[in-house]
């Protein structure tokens, strides 16, 4: 589970910005939240959605970047071939130019909380951190600083494994490659302190398929990614043909045929079968955001515990449809978490959200993106924040010069 999140120096985000999926204390709603499951530590509550507003170019779309880069960083492996990491500095200030991006991570899996600390250039990683507290009480597992003379490393005197093995890790991990990837992978199934956290580093955040096309569904791209899903849970092809049935796609039956999605389509003059290539792209869309929406609803039966982020869930779903989604996201008895960006206010006038689960930015004089909460502004509880957003009172707006 994600407690926070924070990045500095990437894109449009200048100085330290942080995210955060802790509730605030004494707001109403009380199935919006959940309590972290972790031993030995009492923690605050956290979030299951979190919904982010703001114009375009405001940085929203750079920030689910910045979870992508986790998750793109922790499942590299090691190659010959040099491959730029998916950063860039925020080019308004020169002094930044040549620093790297900063990414702080605090999280929760298998009942421990941990610290990942992280920066990196484009051409290989800088600093990178691990912290654990078991029941409360910090604990440094590694250190990694990369200086003119090379990398240097600090091993807490908990990390299992002994001072031979660490030396090893150290020499077998590259400069475009995490110490914990190449720790775990050159390690014996028997030592799970680094395995446990890079498990969720790998997959804890789950982001939809972007830009796929008929082509992309031709290649079997996506096709293969629904095999996985349907090889653990048989049931998804039902559950997908109830969803396009409940909003109104007239389909009566899905299957996997020879590597293809075929699709049965119910009038009142009869059925057809369409290849998915043929699908309009509304079609298309909906089942993309589908399979990662079904892949994380069932994340705790295949015990792969994600964070579903989605950027732009309005461009795909009517907003009727997204006010279902997260009603039945905030409804389910499992503690899983669901982030967003939209441009559709429906979800502040549905009452469904509380005040902290409203993120917004927007972009300061210096064309830095600025982070915050609307409960970080003065207002009730019982307020109404769609009218009161249009309103400017919590910024967050586009503004429209008019000749």
């Amino acid at each position: 589970m994600l407690i926070e999140f924070s990045i500095s120096n990437f894109r449009s985000f200048r100085e330290k910005q942080t995210f955060s999926m802790v509730a605030a204390p004494r707001l109403k709603k009380g199935d919006n939240v959940f309590k972290p499951d972790v031993e030995g530590e009492k923690l605050p509550d956290l979030l299951k959605v979190a919904a982010i507003y703001g114009p375009n170019a405001s940085g929203k779309s750079n920030l689910i970047k910045a979870f992508d880069i986790v998750t793109e960083i922790a499942n590299r492996q090691p190659s010959a071939t040099f491959t730029p990491f998916a950063v860039a500095p925020f080019r308004f200030d020169a002094e930044l130019a040549n620093q790297p991006t900063r990414i702080e991570l605090h999280f929760i899996y298998a009942k421990q909380r941990y610290q990942f600390d992280l920066a990196l250039t484009q051409e290989r990683i800088i600093e990178e951190r691990l912290i654990a507290f078991p029941k409360g009480k910090e604990t440094l597992l590694y250190e990694r600083q990369h200086t003119e003379s090379g990398d240097n490393y600090s091993f807490g005197n908990k990390l299992e494994g002994g001072n031979d093995l660490h030396e090893f890790w150290k020499k077998v991990t590259g400069s475009q490659v995490l110490f914990i990837s190449q720790a775990v992978a050159n390690s014996s199934e028997e030592l799970n302190q680094l395995r446990i956290p890079l498990q969720w580093l790998q997959k804890g955040f789950l982001s939809p398929p972007v830009g796929l096309n008929g082509n992309d569904f031709k290649d079997k791209r996506f096709i293969q990614a629904y095999q996985i899903n349907f090889d653990k849970v048989p049931i998804i092809v039902d559950l997908m043909t109830s969803f396009l049935q409940e909003i109104d796609v007239p389909i009566s039956n899905i299957r996997v045929e020879n590597e293809k999605l075929i699709l049965n389509h119910q009038t009142e003059l009869g059925h057809a079968e369409f290849d998915i290539e043929d699908e309009s792209e509304g079609t298309k869309n909906l089942i993309i955001f589908w399979v990662s929406w079904i892949q994380h609803q069932v994340s705790f039966l295949t015990k792969e515990y994600s964070i579903l982020i989605v950027d732009e869930l309005d461009g795909s779903l009517h907003p009727e449809i997204v006010v279902s989604l997260v009603k039945k996201h905030i409804a389910d008895e499992n503690p899983k978490q669901l982030i967003f960006t939209t441009h559709d206010t429906h979800l502040m006038d549905a009452k469904i959200l509380r005040r902290d689960q409203f993120w917004l930015t927007e972009r300061d004089a210096n064309g830095a993106t600025q982070l915050r909460s609307i409960h970080d502004f003065e207002g009730r509880e019982s307020e109404d924040l769609e009218k009161r957003y249009y309103e400017g009172r919590y910024r967050g707006l586009p503004i429209l010069r008019r000749g």
